[in-house]
C-alpha cells in the first residue's frame, strides 16, 4: 500500500496560513484544559467515579406535593448564581500569597478624641469644643441675616404681593393677572434674562497705553506708533482689494465707442444684411430645407440586445469579484483600517473643541442691537511734533463722554448708532381755506371783472 504525500503549501502570507488544519491541536488543548478545570480520571477515586446503586428493583414513586417541591426547590443555590461558583480544579499559580496590612503612619485623630490619654489631647478636646461653639454662634447670625436680607437677583411671582390674583384653581391666567395688575396702578416690568449674567467681557474701563501720556517714554510712543501703522496699512489694503475686484476690472471705453455698442446691440436681429454674411433658410431652388438632418428610428437586432445583455452580467460579475477581492484585502489591513478610525476620531474631537471654543468666545463678543455693526474707535495719538511735556500746553486729541459712548455700545448698553446732524425740514406749501378767504377775492369774480373791462 503506496503512502499518500502530503501536499506543500506556501506560508508566506496570511491567508495560506488559514488554510492549514489544525483541528487535532485544538481538540488536544481543549482536552487538556477540561482535565484541569475538572480533574483526570487517574486522580480521582472510586467513589467518585462509581455508585453502588442499593435501591430495590421495584420501589413505590414518591409524589410531592406542590409545597414540598417549594421547599427542596428553596434549598438549592439559585440557577442564576451557578455561573458565580467556582467549580474549576486549577491550582492557583501563585502558591504563597502575604497579605501584610500596612501601619498607617501618623497620629489617628478619631483614636484620641475617643480615649485620650497624653494631657494634649484633653487640651485639644478643649480646643475643639469652643471652636465649634463659636462656629455655631456665626452659622445662627448667619441665617438671620440671610432671613432678613432681601435678595436682588431672586425671581419672585408678582401675583404671590397682589391678593386674589393667585388662586389654586387655576381660574386666572398669568395673561389676565398682568392685565389687572396694569389697571390696578401695579404694573409688572418685565427685566430681560441678559440682566441676571454677563453677556460680554469687556471691561467697564480699560487704561489707556503708555504712548498716549502727555509725556510718554520713547519705547511707548514708538510702538503706539507702529500699532496705528499696522491698522492703517490693513485698511488701505483692503481698500486697494476691491478697487481691483471691482472698479478696475472692466476695461474703459470712450464715451463714442459706447454709444457705438449700444446702437450696434440695439440693430442686432432687425433683419438688415451685416457685411454679406446672413443665411437663408430656403435653397436658390425654392425649396425649404432643415439644417439638422431628419431623424431615424433604427430598431436593436435581437443580436445587438443580446450581447448588451451578456455585457452587463459580465460587468455585474466582475463587479461582485472586485468586491469580494476588496474584503479579503481589508482583512488584511485590519490595524491599518483601526488606526485610520482612531485618528478620525481624534480629528472629530478636536474639531468638536476647536467649535465649542469658537462659540464660547462668540458669546462673550460685542452684540449687534440695532441696523449697524460696532467696529473699534480709532485710536488717539500724538504725533512727535505735538508733544508738549506738560498738561498745560498738551494738545487735546480725545473726549471723555465719546470714550463713555463708545465703551457702553462694547458691552452692549447701547445699540450702534451714526450722526445724522441737523435734519431738513420739508418745505409744506400752504393755502387758505375757501370759508377764510374774502367774499370779494373769489377767482369767478375776478374773471367776471376781466370780461367787463375787455
Amino acid at each position: 500500500m503506496s503512502s499518500i504525500k502530503k501536499k506543500r503549501v506556501s506560508k508566506k502570507t496570511k491567508s495560506a496560513w488559514r488554510k492549514t488544519d489544525i483541528k487535532d491541536v485544538e481538540e488536544f488543548l481543549e482536552d487538556q484544559r477540561q482535565e484541569e478545570r475538572v480533574g483526570s480520571f487517574a486522580e480521582k477515586k472510586d467513589d467518585e467515579l462509581f455508585m453502588v446503586d442499593a435501591t430495590p428493583l421495584k420501589s413505590k414513586q414518591i409524589i410531592l406535593t406542590e409545597k414540598q417541591r417549594r421547599k427542596l426547590n428553596a434549598k438549592k443555590p439559585l440557577r442564576s448564581l451557578e455561573a458565580l461558583t467556582n467549580n474549576s480544579k486549577v491550582q492557583d499559580p501563585i502558591v504563597k500569597r502575604n497579605r501584610v496590612r500596612q501601619k498607617k503612619s501618623g497620629r489617628i485623630i478619631e483614636e484620641e478624641v475617643r480615649n485620650p490619654t497624653k494631657p494634649r489631647h484633653f487640651q485639644a478636646n478643649k480646643d475643639r469644643e469652643r471652636y465649634y461653639e463659636s462656629l455655631e454662634k456665626k452659622l445662627k447670625k448667619g441665617e438671620h441675616l440671610a432671613k432678613s436680607a432681601k435678595d436682588v437677583w431672586a425671581e419672585e411671582d408678582f401675583r404671590d404681593k397682589i391678593p386674589g390674583l393667585k388662586d389654586e384653581k387655576g381660574w386666572i391666567s398669568k395673561d389676565l393677572a398682568l392685565y389687572v395688575s396694569k389697571n390696578i396702578g401695579k404694573a409688572v416690568i418685565k427685566v430681560h434674562d441678559s440682566i441676571r449674567h454677563r453677556t460680554t467681557k469687556a471691561k467697564k474701563f480699560e487704561a489707556p497705553h503708555g504712548g498716549m501720556s502727555y509725556n510718554p517714554s520713547l519705547e511707548d510712543h514708538q510702538a503706539l506708533l507702529a500699532a496705528v501703522a499696522d491698522k492703517e496699512e490693513k485698511i488701505i489694503k483692503e481698500e486697494n482689494h476691491l478697487k481691483r475686484v471691482t472698479t478696475q476690472m472692466f476695461s474703459k471705453v470712450t464715451p463714442e465707442e459706447r454709444d457705438k455698442r449700444l446702437m450696434e446691440e440695439m440693430r442686432s436681429g432687425l433683419g438688415e444684411e451685416d457685411d454679406g454674411n446672413e443665411k437663408d433658410d430656403a435653397t436658390p431652388d425654392g425649396v425649404y430645407k432643415s439644417i439638422n438632418p431628419p431623424v431615424e428610428n433604427k430598431k436593436k437586432s435581437k443580436q445587438s440586445r443580446r450581447k448588451e445583455l451578456q455585457q452587463k452580467e459580465l460587468q455585474k460579475k466582475q463587479a461582485e469579484k472586485k468586491a469580494l477581492k476588496k474584503q479579503t484585502a481589508d482583512l488584511n489591513r485590519i490595524k491599518s483600517i483601526k488606526n485610520e478610525v482612531i485618528a478620525e476620531e481624534e480629528q472629530l474631537n478636536d474639531l468638536k473643541k476647536h467649535r465649542k471654543k469658537v462659540e464660547l468666545k462668540k458669546k462673550f463678543e460685542t452684540k449687534r442691537l440695532g441696523r449697524l455693526k460696532y467696529a473699534e474707535p480709532d485710536t488717539d495719538i500724538n504725533m512727535p511734533e505735538d508733544i508738549a511735556g506738560n498738561l498745560r500746553n498738551v494738545k487735546p486729541e480725545s473726549s471723555l463722554l465719546v470714550d463713555r459712548f463708545k465703551n457702553f455700545q462694547k458691552r452692549n448698553i447701547l445699540p450702534v448708532s451714526v450722526a445724522t446732524g441737523k435734519q431738513k425740514s420739508k418745505k409744506v406749501k400752504r393755502f387758505p381755506r375757501s370759508s377764510h378767504k374774502d367774499p370779494g377775492v373769489s377767482f369767478q369774480m375776478l374773471r367776471e371783472q376781466r370780461k367787463v373791462k375787455s
